[in-house]
This record gives C-alpha cells, sequence and structure tokens, in this order.
C-alpha cells in the first residue's frame, strides 16, 4: 500500500503537465494563426503593437514553448499570458474594427 502513492503521483503530475502543455500549444497556436490572417493597417487603427511585432512575440513563443517540452518554464508562461492578451483584448479590438464581420 505504501508503494502505490509515489507511483500514482507521478502519473498525475504527468498528466497534469501533459494537459498544460497541450493548453498552451493551442492557446498559442490559435492567437498566432489570428495575427498571421488579419489585416496589418487595423492593428494600429485599434492602439496596439503593429502586426509584426503580435507575429514575433507569439511566434517566438510557440517556438520556445515547443523547444523546451516543459509546461512550467518561464517561456511557456509568457506564451500563455502573451495569446491570451492577444485573443482577449486584441482579437476583440479587430473584430470591433471590422462590425464583427469575418471568419474570426
Amino acid at each position: 500500500m505504501g508503494t502505490a502513492a509515489p507511483i500514482f503521483y507521478t502519473d498525475v503530475v504527468f498528466i497534469i503537465n501533459l494537459v498544460l502543455i497541450v493548453f498552451a500549444l493551442v492557446t498559442q497556436g490559435v492567437a498566432l494563426v489570428h495575427c498571421i490572417t488579419q489585416r496589418s493597417d487595423a492593428f494600429p487603427a485599434i492602439g496596439t503593437l503593429p502586426k509584426g511585432a503580435w507575429v514575433a512575440i507569439l511566434a517566438v513563443c510557440l517556438v520556445l514553448t515547443l523547444l523546451l517540452y516543459q509546461p512550467i518554464n518561464i517561456f511557456a508562461l509568457i506564451g500563455i499570458a502573451a495569446a491570451l492578451i492577444y485573443l482577449l483584448d486584441v482579437r476583440v479590438g479587430l473584430r470591433d474594427l471590422t462590425d464583427g464581420k469575418g471568419f474570426w
């Protein structure tokens, strides 16, 4: 009975890490694809960073998250934060600028 706890613990940690890394990669990937498909003149119109800066930030964070395959590292956390800022702030501004019309 005493030896089952460490085995169970490692399985739980593995599953939690897997969920976190999948969440990080999906969130960053969706943000990057959305950013690439938008018009570049819309970004200054909503008062945010230019499109090139957002693409660079999101792409670098995505690549570092893929290369360093650890969910709890600083680059994955920065990437999740950048992707969520883009999706929850910039994407909404871009959608409002185009009256909600479009694919996304």
